[in-house]
């Protein structure tokens, strides 16, 4: 019966942590990925998230963050400065982009 219970619990935590990503844990990848380069409302090295959510799509905001080498250009860049992330997965992609469109303005 207790294995029971433990295997239980266990797909329950599971299933918790696969659900929707929240406004934390975009922030937290910001902190760990983003930082360096980018604020949320004022430029750094790079634009910040506030211009990036009004000028770009989310599929462009993914796609410059898992492959900035092949879209740079399409965003209007003359060099790529941006290092790539391959080792973030579809939801933490996913999860920065909606962190990142929170600070889109609102017109």
């Amino acid at each position: 019966m207790k294995k029971i219970i433990f295997f239980c619990m266990v797909m329950i935590l599971t299933l918790l942590n696969a659900s929707e990503p929240t406004a934390q844990s975009g922030e937290a990848i910001f902190k760990a990925y983003c930082w360096g380069c980018h604020h949320q409302t004022s430029e750094a090295f790079g634009p910040s998230f506030k211009e990036i959510a009004s000028k770009r799509t989310p599929e462009l905001i993914m796609a410059q963050i898992a492959d900035p080498e092949h879209t740079y250009k399409r965003l209007g860049y003359k060099r790529n400065s941006m290092p790539s992330f391959p080792d973030l997965n579809a939801t933490q992609l996913q999860t920065i982009t909606n962190f990142i469109l929170q600070f889109k303005d609102k017109k």
